[in-house]
């Protein structure tokens, strides 16, 4: 098998597995455990992860909070216009934005969104091309262009009429997501807004559980990465060495990475919650010391079998797409074989995949 190869990450996938809501409660959905070194696979509940962790582990979250994304709005002409934000590029209001239809916007062109009230309290301005459908926007409210002080202005504005950011897998008509998805699509612990996706390993953590594993000994410490298009972006490339990952803002605290070290020179196990964590450690981490250091930074690492980690022990992650670059980061950490093992008995058990669906840790 080569791994080099996109078709390689490819497996079956029954579309009534993919979640369309949330379970009735964020710890009940189910757990696939797979052993990295032995291969072996047991099946539980969420909650089972209080016994797995044991005091000297450290447990690594994601902060990033996932802002109301997805706006509708119209041209000047009355023509609808759907974008969603992706991330901001620079000290004004501008961000990097996919818009639909892209084609019919050019430099210039104007979108304004409106209240409840029909009354336009945001317009973006077309500033760039760049590719694959996305846009720059500069965003503008009260008649200027607003500066970095005013964020706050800003969210207020998006919580008022934005969106959210579901993926295009979970089926909803055009802007007709419940108060549950509003609830449950954000882990309980993000606080630094950012993200145009949730970091959805961390959807499946109550008080009750958190507190249950804080309990134990076990440090939980945060990092953050704003998630971007990456999550939306397939892999295309036949070979995966020439896909492009574009990049995202990630950043690790002093006390964070101190925390971590102490772990590791000890013998602990660093556990990643998600994807975006592992992401985010390993391009923190010092090859040659075996350490992370703290900062902040755009990351575009990409992941696949081959990677020697640094930093991650285990992951608690959800399933991913076939082909996608989620995948082949899983299979770089649990293994080729024993993931696709994994995939292959999670489907024949009827698990649920993606955003809302269950979970796997990988020891």
């Amino acid at each position: 098998m080569n791994l080099e190869l996109k078709k390689s990450y490819y497996y079956k996938l029954h579309k009534e597995l993919i979640a369309q809501h949330p379970p009735a409660d964020r710890d009940q959905c189910r757990l696939l455990q797979l052993d990295k070194i032995t291969g072996k696979i047991q099946h539980s509940k969420f909650p089972a992860i209080v016994d797995l962790i044991q005091p000297d582990d450290v447990l690594v979250i994601n902060t990033s909070k996932v802002i109301p994304a997805r706006l509708y709005g119209n041209k000047t002409t009355g023509a609808k216009t759907e974008i969603l934000l992706l991330r901001k590029s620079n000290a004004q209001q501008s961000w990097e934005c996919l818009v639909k239809p892209a084609n019919k916007l050019k430099i210039d062109d104007e979108i304004h969104f409106r209240d409840s009230s029909d009354k336009i309290v945001l317009t973006g301005k077309i500033l760039s091309y760049k590719p694959e459908g996305i846009r720059e926007i500069e965003f503008t409210w009260n008649g200027s262009p607003p500066q970095n002080s005013d964020m706050l202005g800003f969210l207020d504005i998006l919580d008022s009429i934005g969106h959210v950011p579901l993926p295009p897998y979970i089926k909803r008509d055009k802007g007709s997501e419940t108060d549950k998805d509003k609830l449950f699509y954000q882990t309980i612990y993000a606080d630094t807004p950012g993200s145009a996706a949730a970091p959805t390993a961390g959807m499946h953590f109550t008080e009750d559980i958190m507190a249950k594993i804080a309990a134990k000994g076990v440090r939980i410490v945060p990092v953050i990465l704003h998630i971007g298009i990456d999550t939306f972006r397939p892999v295309k490339a036949d070979n995966i060495r020439d896909h492009n990952m574009h990049s995202e803002f990630c950043s690790v605290p002093e006390k964070t990475a101190e925390i971590i070290n102490q772990a590791k020179n000890k013998g602990g196990r660093i556990f990643s919650v998600g994807t975006t964590v592992v992401r985010t450690v390993e391009s923190f981490a010092d090859r040659d010391t075996k350490q992370i250091r703290s900062g902040s930074q755009w990351s575009q690492l990409f992941i696949y079998p081959g990677f020697e980690f640094v930093i991650t022990d285990g992951l608690l992650t959800n399933f991913h797409l076939p082909e996608s670059s989620l995948l082949m980061l899983v299979s770089a950490l649990g293994g080729y074989e024993s993931i696709m093992k994994a995939y292959k008995e999670a489907v024949e058990q009827r698990y649920r995949f993606f955003s809302y669906g269950d979970a796997m840790l990988i020891t």
